[in-house]
């Protein structure tokens, strides 16, 4: 697969412009998130995390998520950017997704706000939304993007495009 940026209409962001190391922003948009029919999560308050080449991941605090749906997982992951990441498993009404979503204990210092937010998988949730938008996961199951329709690429994460 080439990589060759999309140009982006009015009102819409390319991934292709957002920076490395990526830039963290606040969102005023209503963020939800479904998962067996529950709303998981739902907030005003969510963050955003913006990388080159990547849809950008929502992060919600976990005040506004309904936490007794998340069990933490075992094992970690190591982000260059923000540092060790713990996992959680998603479960309602006898439905199960494994490492659905995850978040930041210890954030290095630059991320530090990101500390137990939380963000999920789109492709493995029934279904999120951003501002009234469903969401359509990014491809792959390594980042995790949130993809609406603002938001040009292409993007990283699908076969072929780990050497972009």
């Amino acid at each position: 697969m080439a990589r060759q940026r999309v140009e982006p209409g009015p009102g819409q962001e390319s991934v292709w412009d957002y920076p490395r190391p990526p830039r963290l922003e606040d969102v005023g948009k209503k963020v939800k998130v479904v998962f067996n029919e529950v709303t998981l999560a739902y907030t005003t308050r969510a963050k955003r995390v913006l990388e080159t080449s990547h849809p950008p991941v929502y992060y919600i605090p976990p005040e506004d998520i309904r936490m007794e749906h998340l069990t933490l997982a075992d094992g970690t992951s190591f982000c260059e950017w923000k540092g060790a990441a713990r996992y959680y498993d998603v479960s309602v009404d006898g439905k199960t997704e494994a490492r659905a979503a995850w978040f930041y204990p210890n954030p290095v210092p630059a991320y530090r706000s990101l500390k137990d937010y939380v963000a999920f998988y789109p492709s493995r949730m029934d279904a999120c939304w951003v501002g009234g938008e469903k969401v359509e996961a990014q491809e792959g199951d390594f980042y995790g993007g949130w993809i609406t329709p603002e938001i040009v690429g292409p993007f990283k994460g699908a076969a072929g495009t780990w050497g972009w």
